[in-house]
């Protein structure tokens, strides 16, 4: 029996910030969410604020500039809140 194996690649593909959640695609094609809630700059930024991102940490982090906001993938991966959510 032949088993395929994806190697995982847990570096953000895109980022996407609607009203109630943050969802993180990665390149991997898994899809990470979690409540915007969780994450106190973002829900109070603008949608526009919300949609200027970029890659940090070689991809493995995202950076708002706008609202000096970052998170990390491993973060989101274990369900971790930003601090004093």
């Amino acid at each position: 029996m032949a088993i395929s194996a994806t190697a995982a690649d847990a570096r953000v593909q895109d980022v996407q910030v609607s009203e109630d959640a943050l969802i993180v695609i990665l390149r991997d094609g898994r899809k990470v969410s979690a409540p915007l809630s969780w994450f106190p700059r973002l829900k109070a930024a603008s949608s526009n604020q919300r949609k200027i991102w970029e890659l940090s940490a070689a991809g493995h982090g995202i950076h708002w500039p706008h609202i000096d906001e970052d998170l990390s993938v491993e973060g989101l991966l274990q369900g971790n809140a930003a601090p004093n959510a």
